[in-house]
């Protein structure tokens, strides 16, 4: 039987390290390869949302991954997931978007789902995508976004401490209003490792995880 190959497409290099340590834990004898450009991220950033020519390019690199012998294509950003979705349907093989499963999970565990983020143009996606999973399960929810704003700026200039301690209190005082919280940037998960118990009083989502024993429950 041949080996499956997992073509993992990324607009940072940060979480290249984060997606090996995932895989090689769930996804033993999966080959795994990864394309990275963070040119992606950054042209959505300085632009405010994902421009035609952006998810162009988006939609050339899963069809680079096809053509590089993956049998399931992963595309662990979050801001670029309505282009992932239109590349889906321009491919042979299945593709994911990264928190389609996390997006899955939050409409099953509760009615009232807040959506986190630091950045705008990663809030709107999810929170969209949060809705019409819900929509295609016939549920209905209330949803609740929060924007972390300057928790981004302070990550990118080296202040981790400021993002950290900004990302936990928005946590806390959401997990308050909601039954379960999803993270729309993967980059949050490791504030909610520093939360105590006490704080964590719903079930806070992180896609990278969710994403990954999804593709194992299914390769």
């Amino acid at each position: 039987m041949k080996q499956k190959t997992l073509g993992l497409i990324h607009t940072s290099a940060t979480l290249v390290p984060v997606f090996q340590q995932l895989c090689s834990q769930a996804l033993p004898g999966i080959n795994i390869f990864n394309i990275v450009d963070d040119s992606l991220i950054k042209d959505v950033i300085a632009r405010g949302e994902m421009t035609a020519a952006t998810a162009r390019r988006v939609v050339n690199y899963v069809g680079s991954a096809e053509q590089a012998g993956a049998d399931f294509i992963l595309v662990t950003c979050s801001s670029i997931g309505a282009a992932v979705e239109a590349s889906a349907a321009l491919t042979k093989v299945p593709v994911l978007r990264v928190d389609q499963p996390m997006a899955d999970i939050a409409v099953k565990t509760g009615k009232r789902i807040g959506v986190i983020a630091t950045l705008p143009t990663t809030l709107a996606p999810t929170s969209d995508l949060v809705k019409r999973r819900a929509a295609l399960a016939g549920k209905e929810i209330a949803l609740v976004s929060r924007l972390c704003e300057g928790a981004f700026d302070a990550l990118m200039s080296g202040n981790a401490a400021l993002h950290d301690s900004m990302v936990a209190g928005a946590l806390k005082e959401l997990s308050t209003q909601v039954d379960v919280i999803v993270l729309a940037q993967a980059s949050m998960a490791r504030v909610v490792e520093g939360l105590s118990e006490a704080d964590k009083c719903v079930p806070i989502l992180a896609s990278p995880p969710l994403a990954i024993s999804y593709l194992a429950s299914i390769l």
